[in-house]
């Protein structure tokens, strides 16, 4: 036990309440679970290492503490290690290891697709791979845009500048 909740409970008496550091540490055992998005049969997820890279995937079932049955519309149900997977907020509602047809259905009902590109992490994404696919002009265009946009705010700098001071 620490020295100061020993002290804390020894000066304890009705009439003199308990230091702020031994209150505070009776409290700190009803903190919140800091955890928000957990391993479960219908969580949505991507894969975020290996050939998948980037896809989103269902959990339909949990094999092991490493493993996952994973599965989407667009590619054959295999096992995945969770290192792979980064859990999103989204979930669905579906039973254990579901039928294909079953899954797209769930999917399309959640609107799961949408979820994702209307999500800050999914709109990162896209902008990511808009920006991998420019070629060297259309990165050339995007500098000079940049660069005229720099000066227009500069511009409107100054003249609020020069009103505040005028």
């Amino acid at each position: 036990m620490k020295p100061y909740l020993l002290f804390a409970i020894s000066c304890a008496s009705p009439s003199r309440p308990l230091p702020l550091r031994a209150a505070a540490a009776r409290r700190s055992h009803r903190r919140e679970d800091p955890f928000k998005r957990f391993v479960e049969i219908g969580r949505v997820a991507l894969v975020n290492y290996g050939k998948d890279y980037g896809r989103l995937v269902v959990i339909v079932d949990v094999v092991d503490q490493n493993r996952a049955l994973v599965d989407a519309p667009d590619m054959v149900r295999c096992q995945m290690n969770f290192k792979r997977l980064s859990l999103t907020d989204i979930k669905i509602d579906i039973k254990r290891v579901p039928k294909k047809t079953t899954l797209i259905k769930a999917m399309e009902e959640a609107d799961v697709k949408n979820k994702w590109e209307n999500s800050s992490w999914g709109k990162k994404l896209i902008v990511q791979k808009r920006r991998a696919a420019l070629n060297d002009f259309d990165r050339f265009k995007v500098m000079l845009a940049k660069i005229k946009r720099g000066g227009a705010v500069r511009q409107e700098l100054a003249k609020l500048k020069k009103a505040a001071t005028a």
